[in-house]
């Protein structure tokens, strides 16, 4: 296995909620052994405060994140892709892994609509990481 670092990169199309949600559980549960990036195709001003306050409850902090825009050298740079809704902006370039989740947008959602969404992308960040990093599955 490479002793580089693999890269991952969410892409939601406002970067605002579900991408900011799985880019907060790979830092925590991945921690330093992988990358973690996250954009948008149309970024928002601000990251969704039902988001924030989802993940506080998990005790991870996104409080500091800042949606940013989807760049091709953002994807060119990542090993994995994640895909949450944003259709065909995303550019593709061969060799690299593309996954779609379909999730549920969490935009203008209250606290109850918000949780289960987010654990369901902590469900898929816990499967990505045993795939990703498989001698080190466990934190």
């Amino acid at each position: 296995m490479s002793t580089e670092k693999p890269t991952v990169l969410f892409v939601c199309v406002h970067n605002a909620g579900r991408s900011q949600m799985a880019a907060g559980y790979l830092r925590e549960l991945g921690g330093d052994r992988v990358e973690v990036r996250s954009a948008g195709s149309e970024p928002k001003d601000q990251i969704n405060p039902v988001a924030v306050e989802a993940m506080s409850e998990e005790g991870i902090d996104i409080t500091g994140n800042t949606p940013k825009i989807l760049t091709v050298d953002a994807v060119k740079e990542s090993d994995v892709v994640i895909t949450m809704g944003c259709g065909d902006a995303c550019p593709i370039f061969p060799g690299k892994r593309y996954e779609d989740w379909e999730l549920e947008d969490p935009a203008g959602q209250g606290i109850e609509a918000v949780r289960p969404i987010r654990d369901e992308i902590r469900r898929r960040v816990e499967e990505l990481i045993s795939e990703l990093l498989p001698a080190n599955a466990t934190v």
